[in-house]
């Protein structure tokens, strides 16, 4: 398939952030006297935005905008100090896109994740590649599925969408991919379900980081 580029979804797709995320949370929650949640929770809780990981996790009667307002806010100070903490690349990333940057496949990440949080993570965390453009949710962007941010990168990258293979690992990312015209690849080492990434219009599944260069030939 003759892909000149591929946008990365962050988190569970390039970097695992699960347990810092999860630990982020659960410390504004029982700071504010909420149940928290083990970790496996965080699979379906993530994925969606800021707001909406908040509305998931606080109980049912208590998701007022006062109380998710002063959360968002308790996480975000948490986790702009401690987001390092377990988060690394996944296994086979680093090699993977030594061999992209090599072929000079233009690079992209799209993600959900407050946008410089993003940005912290993929310079911080991923610096030693080049991404042509790194964007997460901002004002003024609707979150994924919503295609608008990967239609957006498909013009900067002067690319049209079948141009680009987009890569994640939540029913989300298969979505927007569809939603955009690009080739949707759903990643099994994430934070979802193989039968949730096929039910969402994954059209290729991948064990490995490695197996994206088998979309690429």
């Amino acid at each position: 398939m003759n892909f000149k580029a591929v946008i990365f979804d962050l988190d569970g797709t390039l970097l695992d952030t699960l347990e810092d995320i999860a630990n982020s949370t659960n410390k504004v929650l029982n700071s504010n006297g909420f149940p928290t949640h083990p970790l496996n929770r965080y699979c379906n809780f993530a994925g969606s935005g800021l707001e909406v990981l908040i509305n998931r996790v606080l109980p049912e009667g208590r998701r007022d905008e006062a109380t998710i307002e002063k959360c968002v806010q308790g996480f975000r100070e948490d986790y702009k100090q401690n987001w390092n903490i377990k988060t690394k690349p996944y296994d086979g990333i680093a090699d993977l896109l030594d061999t992209l940057n090599d072929r000079k496949i233009k690079l992209a990440v799209l993600s959900n994740k407050p946008h410089d949080f993003t940005l912290q993570c993929v310079n911080d965390m991923l610096s030693n590649w080049h991404f042509e453009r790194v964007q997460g949710l901002h004002e003024g962007l609707h979150p994924k599925p919503d295609p608008a941010g990967a239609q957006q990168i498909a013009d900067f990258l002067k690319l049209s969408p079948g141009e680009i293979l987009y890569v994640g690992d939540t029913d989300i990312d298969m979505e927007t991919a569809t939603a955009a015209g690009m080739f949707p690849c759903g990643v099994l080492w994430g934070f979802r379900s193989k039968k949730e990434l096929e039910e969402s219009g994954a059209r290729a599944l991948i064990e490995h980081p490695s197996e994206i260069l088998n979309l690429l030939d």
